[in-house]
């Protein structure tokens, strides 16, 4: 099931301006549109994205008004593993290949709501790519806590001391699916997001993306620094960016450099710029450190 084979699709050149286009719903600073254009300059036209109940509902809009010139499959909030699986079957039983099936989804519709229909696709291993850009909160609904939202962080739910548990892990839920590709990205690094998406397109079975998405609405910070924000939290440690095929694990370039503890900025750098983390007490912090420690001693490991 983990055995990766090659696909005969040549990549094809893609203007992104050709798909994404302009005057959509997203607020400033929106990691979205962000990631839709990476995703169109591998993909183009010839994508379906599968769409659960999620802030991408509102930022595409409604037909005939789409923002992407793309198929695009609005569902219900906990069955885009599901449909997408449905779409992909149907695809291949009608003989078409030259159309990737991408499961759009936030981590609500994916840590939380929709896991179920999530681990259901990759156990059956479909042949599609899920991607889960990650704001961490339930941000169109109103910034609650979700299963994604960081230790410390505020959210309308957890208002008083911030969440009191870690982040759920889902691209090492996926690993122990044994999925034959996992990987993170981040809205601040297109070029290594590019490289991976053309790796996991030649890729039989399930693929599936962890997209770190800064929400400047819900994190609190200026709309300006949403790329910054993205990038700081792979510079201190915090989001390590890698690949998982072939049974292996391999560190991404951006993320090398952070093998060694030395080279990480500290993670205050990150923290003070999100008015969600205003209330963290220093003690907090320090839990925060070691969760970055055991983060990155489980990346050495399976290395």
């Amino acid at each position: 099931m983990g055995e990766s084979k090659p696909r005969p699709r040549p990549p094809l050149p893609y203007n992104m301006r050709d798909v994404v286009l302009p005057g959509d719903a997203a607020c400033p600073g929106c990691p979205i549109p962000m990631g839709w254009k990476v995703l169109s300059a591998v993909f183009g036209e010839k994508m379906i994205l599968v769409i659960p109940a999620s802030c991408s509902s509102v930022v595409v809009g409604a037909y005939p008004g789409n923002s992407l010139k793309a198929s695009v499959v609005h569902v219900a909030f906990a069955s885009a593993g599901a449909v997408a699986s449905g779409i992909t079957e149907a695809l291949r039983r009608r003989g078409i290949n030259d159309v990737q099936v991408i499961a759009w989804a936030g981590d609500g519709g994916t840590a939380d709501i929709g896991m179920a229909s999530l681990s259901g696709a990759a156990e059956r291993n479909h042949d599609y790519i899920y991607i889960m850009y990650d704001n961490e909160a339930y941000m169109n609904t109103g910034i609650q806590r979700s299963s994604s939202t960081p230790y410390g962080a505020w959210t309308t739910t957890t208002p008083i001391i911030g969440k009191t548990e870690h982040k759920k892990d889902v691209a090492k839920i996926m690993i122990a699916h044994g999925v034959p590709y996992v990987a993170t990205a981040s809205v601040a690094y297109p070029h290594d997001f590019y490289a991976k998406l053309q790796r996991a397109r030649r890729i039989r079975g399930f693929k599936f993306f962890h997209l770190h998405a800064p929400c400047p609405v819900g994190w609190r910070f200026d709309p300006k620094y949403t790329a910054r924000i993205a990038r700081l939290a792979v510079e201190t440690g915090l989001w390590i960016l890698y690949e998982y095929y072939d049974g292996k694990l391999r560190l991404s370039g951006p993320s090398r450099p952070y093998l060694d503890p030395s080279k990480r900025k500290p993670v205050e750098e990150y923290l003070k710029l999100q008015g969600r983390f205003k209330r963290l007490t220093p003690e907090k912090i320090e839990e925060i450190k070691k969760y970055v420690k055991w983060n990155w001693e489980w990346v050495k490991r399976h290395m």
